[in-house]
């Protein structure tokens, strides 16, 4: 992977840069960002980018004078893609003379940058590839110029012999995931590709093959697969059999649970990028394939994975049983959503707006309970998901103890809510009872849980919502059979009743007599 430093004052280029390619298919990672030239150099002399994109108009220091600088001081220098708003070719024509590898005008075209990128990573390869360790080439360097570059046959035999292995034969991409719940820093990668470099030599020394390892995303490294002399280092007749010891091996070397992922099988050395891009697609499947631990191109490529959203019942029920601290409902809506998402085969991104989206419900809950999600330990691990969490089990794990400090966060914030909000809405049910009123709808009305609001009313008042209505409607209907002489469906509209019959039911249940008795018996009739 190439470092990027983006240098531009406007936080919204640089955004916008970055939202515009996929960096990590381009073998590229942002390394930081800088809004202006001296801040730039700063952190090129500590982050050490392969590569600068800098705006050429700038406060305090430039583009043009950022690369001049940087070429004076000599002590890194990476090469420059200048990014300008001017179309001026005396600008142009400056930037070549510092030796800029590309000049782009704003708005910056998709295609255009991806192209230049592409040529820079070319660049920057065969840069690292003169770049010697004692006597040998670094392997990193060959491997991603097999991956981007398109080599001639003369290039292709250069690149075998700098990686020890023959130019024809049965190859394969492998990627390698190590599934490492711990938050690491940044020195944790590297530490992880010497090892397994170290294990793979050790497995296949008695053949006197070395397998060519690569960086590339965080705890995912790429390996060159010879495959008949892997067989032959470990004894095996199948590839099949072969890449299960070879995971066992690296499992047992690092101690941590190993996916990998087989790209298609190529006949050369210089087609392995397709069956490296075929790898990449086979990572899509990691879920739709949960507890296979070696995924094959052949086998699941071309089928089908599901891209949209779960059902919202689920989302629903979730939220609501979250509300009500539910814990063994919540625990079995969880266990549901998961096993959608095996059933289904859901891809990775779809998993992702899956969880975004009740992670979301939940902080919108905290918030309307006047809460702050900061004080959830679990929202940055359940955030940061992608990059630790490769296996539907560690993620439901982590997911479901998110959603218990939330559940419980929730309750403690309506315990200390609700000391003040029920005296308010019991005013408010003394106010209102003669409308259309219930329970739900005066518990989203407070932003509370209808479960709760019911629960919370009978322990302050010693009855539950409805009996308390019925109660007061009762009593003022009893008042106007007194003191007026309104018909039975004119009363029972007054307190608040929809239907006449049902008002009669109600106060028959409650007195012991019709609404008509009772008038009779007030005024002394039989």
């Amino acid at each position: 992977m190439y470092k990027v430093l983006l240098v531009d004052d406007e936080i919204f280029v640089r955004k916008g840069i970055i939202g515009l390619m996929n960096w990590n298919e381009l073998q590229y990672e942002i390394c930081g960002e800088a809004e202006n030239g001296l801040q730039a150099i700063e952190m090129i002399e500590q982050l050490k980018p392969d590569l600068v994109i800098a705006d050429i108009r700038m406060p305090i220091l430039d583009g043009l004078a950022l690369i001049k600088e940087v070429n004076e001081r000599g002590k890194h220098r990476p090469l420059f893609i200048i990014v300008s708003g001017y179309h001026d070719f005396s600008y142009a024509q400056q930037a070549l003379r510092y030796h800029v590898s590309d000049y782009i005008l704003k708005p910056v075209d998709e295609k255009e940058l991806e192209a230049t990128l592409r040529r820079v990573a070319s660049a920057l390869s065969k840069k690292r590839l003169t770049t010697l360790t004692g006597e040998k080439p670094l392997n990193e360097s060959v491997i991603e110029t097999l991956l981007n570059t398109e080599c001639s046959e003369e290039d292709e035999k250069q690149l075998a012999e700098a990686l020890h292995i023959p130019v024809s034969g049965n190859y394969c991409y492998v990627i390698v995931e190590v599934h490492d719940g711990q938050l690491r820093n940044g020195d944790y990668n590297h530490e992880l590709f010497s090892q397994l470099d170290h294990l793979l030599r050790n497995i296949t020394e008695t053949a006197a093959y070395h397998i060519p390892i690569h960086a590339l995303a965080k705890n995912q490294f790429g390996l060159i697969i010879q495959m008949d002399l892997l067989k032959q280092a470990l004894l095996t007749f199948t590839l099949e059999e072969a890449l299960r010891l070879l995971r066992l091996a690296l499992v047992k070397g690092v101690e941590a649970p190993i996916t990998l992922y087989i790209g298609a099988e190529v006949d050369r050395l210089k087609a392995i990028a397709s069956s490296a891009s075929s790898a990449k697609e086979v990572i899509n499947y990691k879920f739709a394939e949960d507890g296979k631990y070696v995924i094959f191109a052949r086998e699941v490529s071309g089928t089908p994975l599901y891209y949209f959203d779960i059902e919202t019942a689920i989302y629903n029920n979730l939220l609501e049983q979250i509300e009500e601290n539910n814990h063994d409902a919540y625990e079995q809506t969880i266990e549901q959503m998961f096993q959608q998402f095996r059933s289904m085969r859901f891809a990775p991104s779809a998993v992702a707006n899956a969880l975004t989206r009740c992670t979301i419900g939940i902080i919108n809950i905290v918030r309307q309970m006047e809460g702050q999600e900061e004080e959830l330990t679990l929202l940055p691990e359940i955030l940061g998901w992608q990059k630790k969490y490769s296996r539907l089990s560690e993620l439901q794990n982590v997911f479901l103890r998110f959603v218990q400090e939330a559940s419980q966060y929730i309750l403690e914030r309506r315990g200390e809510q609700g000391k003040g909000s029920i005296e308010k809405i019991k005013k408010y049910i003394d106010n209102h009872y003669t409308e259309n009123i219930n329970l739900k709808g005066i518990a989203a009305k407070f932003y509370m849980n209808s479960v709760y609001l019911g629960q919370l009313f009978r322990k302050s008042y010693g009855s539950y919502f409805n009996e308390y209505l019925l109660g007061i409607r009762v009593e003022e209907a009893k008042k106007l059979l007194r003191q007026t002489d309104l018909r039975m469906y004119e009363v029972a509209g007054k307190v608040g009743f929809q239907n006449a019959d049902y008002f009669v039911t109600q106060f028959e249940k409650l007195e012991k007599m019709t609404p008509t008795d009772y008038r009779n018996k007030v005024l002394g009739k039989k």
